[in-house]
C-alpha cells in the first residue's frame, strides 16, 4: 500500500473527508507541494505532523479546497440568471429558497443577492452559502475584497452595494445579512430539500466521475421539482435526465 493510500485513509477517519473521491494526479500533486514546503519528505510524516498541530492541519485543508472566485463570473450566465431565471422562479415562488454550494470566498452568495435585489426587496432575500474551508467561509463574513474581484460588476451596483477603501471594497451590511454562512462537505453532509435554487460553480471539475454523480444526485433530491442547478461554465451536465434534470439554459438545469 501506497503512503498517499495510507495518508487518504487516516486522513478520512480523522477529518471525515475522502480524498479518494477527488482527482489524484491534481490533489497529490497539491499535497506533495505543501508538505515539502514544510520540509517534511513523504505523506507518512506529514500525516503525524497535520494529526499532532492544528495549525498545519488547518492549512492542509485549506490548501485542498480550492478558492479562486470573482463577483458576477462569467457574466453573461448572470445576466441570464437575472433575465430569465429569477423572474420564472418568482413567479412560481414569491420567496426563493437558495444555496450556494461551495461559495467559497462568498462573492457568489452577495452576487446571488445583489442581482435577486432587482426582483425582491433585500429583507425579502435569504441565501444558505456553505464550503468545506472554515477559513474562506470567516474571510466571506467579513466581506472585503480586493477592486480585480469586482471588475464584472455594474458600476451601478458597485455604487449602491459596496464601500470603496482604496484598493478593496466592503460589501454593505444590508447584502451581508442577506447571506448565511455555514461549513459544509458535499461528499458527506445533508443537502436539506425543497430548494428553488442550488448555484455549485467551478468546484465539480476537481472531484471523480463516482463523486460528481453522488453530489447531483444529491443537488436533485435537494431541488423542489421545478428548481434549477446553476453550474460553472466548464461543468455541463452531457447526461441530465440521469439526475432527473432537463436543460433550461446553457448551465442551468431544471428538475423535473
Amino acid at each position: 500500500m501506497t503512503d498517499y493510500i495510507q495518508f487518504i485513509e487516516k486522513v478520512k477517519n480523522k477529518t471525515g473527508i475522502d480524498l479518494s473521491l477527488y482527482k489524484e494526479a491534481q490533489m497529490k500533486r497539491r499535497l506533495t507541494s505543501l508538505y515539502e514546503k514544510r520540509g517534511y519528505d513523504n505523506f507518512s510524516d506529514y500525516y503525524t505532523a497535520i494529526h499532532n498541530d492544528a495549525k498545519l492541519l488547518e492549512e492542509f485543508l485549506d490548501r485542498m479546497t480550492i478558492n479562486v472566485s470573482e463577483f458576477y463570473r462569467n457574466a453573461q450566465r448572470w445576466e441570464v440568471l437575472d433575465k430569465k431565471i429569477f423572474p420564472k422562479l418568482l413567479n412560481e415562488n414569491k420567496k426563493l429558497k437558495i444555496w450556494s454550494a461551495a461559495c467559497s470566498t462568498g462573492e457568489e452568495p452577495y452576487s446571488l443577492a445583489m442581482v435577486l435585489s432587482s426582483h425582491v426587496p433585500l429583507k425579502d432575500i435569504s441565501i444558505l452559502a456553505t464550503d468545506l474551508d472554515s477559513g474562506v467561509i470567516e474571510r466571506a463574513k467579513v466581506g472585503l475584497y480586493a477592486d480585480r474581484s469586482l471588475k464584472e460588476v455594474p458600476r451601478k451596483i458597485v455604487e449602491q452595494y459596496f464601500i470603496n477603501e482604496g484598493q478593496h471594497y466592503q460589501v454593505k451590511d444590508s447584502i451581508k445579512q442577506t447571506v448565511q454562512f455555514k461549513q459544509h462537505n458535499l461528499l458527506n453532509d445533508s443537502y436539506g430539500s425543497g430548494f428553488d435554487l442550488i448555484v455549485c460553480r467551478n468546484v465539480m471539475i476537481y472531484f471523480t466521475e463516482e463523486a460528481k454523480d453522488q453530489i447531483y444526485e444529491s443537488f436533485s433530491k435537494a431541488l423542489r421539482p421545478g428548481g434549477i442547478l446553476f453550474v460553472g461554465s466548464t461543468e455541463q451536465i452531457f447526461n441530465p435526465s440521469k439526475y432527473g434534470f432537463e436543460s433550461e439554459e446553457t448551465f442551468f438545469y431544471r428538475k423535473k
